[in-house]
């Protein structure tokens, strides 16, 4: 599995795949052009694959001094062969590089899967957002990993 930087030509694939997941954010088109325009806020965006046109999988984070991870998605097929963490590790990798001090993100509290990768990357509960998501409603916890 390789992984590189998304490009506006990913924005369909990358778009489907969130479709096909239930806990991914599910994002405008709009939304993922504004990852590209020179004016937006920075942002870093990976996508993982096999062969060039098929993409297995996903990570959009803010940047700055601490980075915020938005989404994460990985193709249904390709879940549970390393790609999600892969995809992390090299988005805490650029972190590190661009001088971040840590990385957090939000999680559905029913999201056992990813509440567990997350565990064994470092990352540490530090807070909730009570109802935070909607359909259905839920409360979101925060994650933080000190770099």
């Amino acid at each position: 599995m390789l992984i590189r930087a998304a490009v506006p030509q990913d924005i369909p694939q990358i778009m489907t795949l969130a479709g096909s997941s239930e806990t991914a954010a599910h994002w405008s088109a709009r939304e993922y052009d504004a990852l590209f325009a020179p004016e937006a806020p920075e942002r870093a965006a990976l996508v993982a694959y096999e062969r060039e046109d098929a993409i297995a999988g996903f990570v959009v984070a803010r940047c700055g001094e601490e980075w915020e991870l938005e989404n994460v998605v990985v193709d249904p097929m390709f879940r549970r062969r390393g790609i999600g963490r892969a995809l992390i590790e090299e988005l805490m990798r650029r972190a590190r590089q661009g001088g971040a001090k840590d990385v957090f993100l939000e999680v559905r509290e029913s999201n056992a899967a990813a509440r567990a990768l997350y565990g064994k990357m470092g990352f540490r509960e530090e807070g909730r957002r009570p109802r935070y998501y909607a359909q259905p409603e839920e409360d979101a916890l925060l994650l933080r990993l000190v770099l």
